[in-house]
C-alpha cells in the first residue's frame, strides 16, 4: 500500500483539490462499469492542467509510483481499474474539462482530456457542426478516454474509429515530458507517429491531457429505416446496394436477430417493432444530408429499398416519418446491451470478422457455441459495415448463480469464441479495448511478433513500467 508520507507529497504538488483520499469518495472509483473487476487506491490525483498532469508524473517516477490513467470509468474490459493490491494510484482526469477552441471554419475542436462527449457533442452543435461519434455512455465517456481506447460506435462505417477524428494529440509520457502534437497538419513525415502510438494505448504508454479531434457539418436532415429481411447475408446485400445508390451519405448499419429484437420489446416500455411482418433479421439504416438538396434524404432512401424490394432483399420496410419515430428507432438499437443483459447470465464479446465473413459468422458461431454448450443461447447484433459483431452467449435458463456459471464456463467459452474469431481473420477486441480482461487472451492468440512489438513499444517508452500496470499488455507467460 501506499503511505500517507507519499499522499502528502502529491497534495503539496497539486494542492487541496487536487487530491482525494477519503475511502468513501474513492469507492466508486476503483470498480469498473460492469462491477467485474475491484481495485483499491490511496488516493486520487486530480491535476487541473497538463503542467499539473506533468508534475504529478514526474514526482510518481521519482517514488516509483504507478499511476492508473482516469476519465469516466466507463471501460468494458476493466482498463482503467486500479489494481487490488493498493499499489497504484488513480489519476483523474476529470478536472481538465475545457474546450480550448471549436473553430467551424478549421472543422476542428482541441477538447481536453476530461471534456465528456455530450458536451463536446453540444458545443459543436451550436457552432453548426458535429462530432461524428457517438455511443451509449457518452453522458459520462471522456474524450481522454475515447482517444486512449480508440473508440467506436455507429457511426464508424462513414467516419471511422476516434483514430480517423485524432487530427493531434497533447500528452504526458512517463518521465514527465510533455508531448506537444496538437497541430493538426495533414502533411507530417517526421519519422514514427507518436499520435498513433498514443491512441489505442489504454495510458500504457502516456496520458492523453488533449486531443484536436475533427469536426463535420451538421446534419441538415436525415432518414431513418428499419427493413426487415431473411438473413445476415442478404443484409450485407442492401448495405451494398445502399453505399451503390446512396454513396457515402450512409452514415449507421445496423443488423440485429429477431429474437434480439424481442428482448428489447420484452424488457423496454414503451417499445414497438418498426414493421409489421416477422423477419428473422432486421437492419437499423440512417442517411444523412448536410444541406437540403433536393431529392432529400427520405426520397433517395426510399428508392434504395424499392429496388430491394425488386431484388427480393428486403421483406418489409419502414421509413420512420419524423425525428420522434427515428429517435424510436435509434432507441431499440441502444436498448440492445441492455436487454441482452436482462436475459440473465452471459458472457458478452465485442469481436470483428471480415465484413465479407461476418453474414455467415453470426449465424455459424452461434449455432456452433449453442451445439458445444449444450443449454446455452447465442445471438449477436452488430455494426455490419465495419465488421463489428457483438456475440453473447447465454447461460443455460434456470441458472441462479450467474458468477458461478461464469467462473466455471468462462474461460472455455471465451477459448472457443475467440478461436472462432481468429480462424476467421477477425480480432478479439473490436471497439472496447484489452484491459485486463482480454489480456492473457491476447497473449494466447496474437503473434510472436506483435506480441513481443507491443513489449518493446512498452518498455521504451515506459520502463519503469508505471503507467497503467497490468492492461494490454501480456504477462511473461502470456505470449
Amino acid at each position: 500500500m501506499i503511505g500517507q508520507d507519499i499522499i502528502d507529497r502529491f497534495a503539496a504538488l497539486l494542492g487541496p483539490k487536487g487530491v482525494t483520499d477519503d475511502p468513501d469518495d474513492i469507492v466508486p472509483w476503483v470498480s469498473d462499469w460492469r462491477g467485474r473487476y475491484h481495485g483499491a487506491a490511496a488516493a486520487i490525483l486530480s491535476p487541473a492542467s497538463t503542467a499539473e498532469v506533468a508534475a504529478a508524473v514526474k514526482l510518481a517516477a521519482e517514488l516509483g509510483v504507478a499511476l492508473v490513467p482516469q476519465g469516466g470509468n466507463t471501460s468494458m474490459v476493466g482498463g482503467a481499474t486500479p489494481p487490488a493490491d493498493g499499489s497504484a494510484l488513480i489519476l483523474s482526469l476529470r478536472r481538465m474539462n475545457r474546450i480550448r477552441s471549436l473553430s467551424p471554419e478549421d472543422n476542428l475542436a482541441v477538447c481536453e482530456a476530461g471534456v465528456i462527449l455530450s458536451v463536446l457533442h453540444d458545443a459543436a452543435e451550436a457552432a453548426g457542426r458535429r462530432f461524428p461519434l457517438s455511443l451509449g455512455a457518452k453522458g459520462s465517456a471522456t474524450i481522454g478516454g475515447l482517444v486512449s481506447t480508440n473508440a467506436g460506435g455507429t457511426q464508424v462505417l462513414r467516419h471511422g474509429t476516434m483514430r480517423a477524428l485524432v487530427e493531434g494529440i497533447e500528452a504526458v509520457l512517463p518521465d514527465g515530458s510533455i508531448f506537444d502534437g496538437l497541430d493538426a497538419l495533414k502533411k507530417d513525415n517526421r519519422g514514427y507517429d507518436i499520435k498513433q502510438l498514443l491512441i489505442g494505448a489504454e495510458g500504457t504508454l502516456g496520458v492523453v491531457t488533449a486531443a484536436s479531434l475533427r469536426l463535420v457539418p451538421a446534419i441538415a436532415a436525415r432518414a431513418v429505416g428499419w427493413v426487415g429481411v431473411k438473413s445476415p447475408a442478404d443484409a450485407l446485400r442492401l448495405l451494398r446496394l445502399t453505399e451503390e445508390k446512396l454513396g457515402d451519405s450512409v452514415e449507421g448499419f445496423e443488423v440485429i436477430a429477431n429474437d434480439t429484437l424481442g428482448f428489447v420489446l420484452g424488457h423496454v416500455p414503451g417499445t414497438r417493432s418498426p414493421i409489421e411482418t416477422r423477419t428473422p433479421w432486421h437492419v437499423l439504416i440512417e442517411v444523412d444530408h448536410a444541406d437540403l438538396s433536393e431529392p432529400g434524404p427520405s426520397e433517395r432512401l426510399e428508392g434504395a429499398l424499392a429496388e430491394a424490394f425488386d431484388r427480393g432483399i428486403a421483406m418489409d420496410a419502414a421509413i420512420a416519418a419524423n425525428e420522434a419515430q427515428a429517435e424510436a428507432f435509434w432507441r431499440i438499437r441502444e436498448s440492445l446491451s441492455e436487454s441482452e443483459r436482462a436475459q440473465g447470465p452471459a458472457l458478452q464479446y465485442d469481436i470483428s470478422v471480415p465484413v465479407a465473413k461476418m453474414p455467415a459468422f453470426m449465424i455459424e458461431a452461434a449455432s456452433a457455441a449453442e451445439a458445444t454448450f449444450p443449454g446455452t443461447t447465442a445471438s449477436s447484433f452488430g455494426h455490419l459495415g465495419d465488421g463489428n459483431v457483438h456475440f453473447h452467449v447465454r447461460a443455460p435458463r434456470g441458472t441462479s448463480d450467474g458468477p458461478a456459471w461464469i467462473a466455471a464456463q468462462g474461460q472455455v467459452i471465451n477459448a472457443f469464441v475467440h478461436d472462432a474469431v481468429v480462424a476467421a481473420g477477425g480480432s478479439i477486441s473490436a471497439e472496447h479495448g484489452i484491459g485486463q480482461m482480454k489480456r492473457a487472451e491476447l497473449g494466447r492468440l496474437a503473434s510472436p511478433a506483435r506480441i513481443s512489438a507491443l513489449r518493446a513499444i512498452k518498455a521504451a517508452f515506459d520502463p519503469k513500467g508505471l503507467f497503467n500496470p497490468g492492461k494490454l499488455i501480456p504477462l511473461p507467460g502470456e505470449g
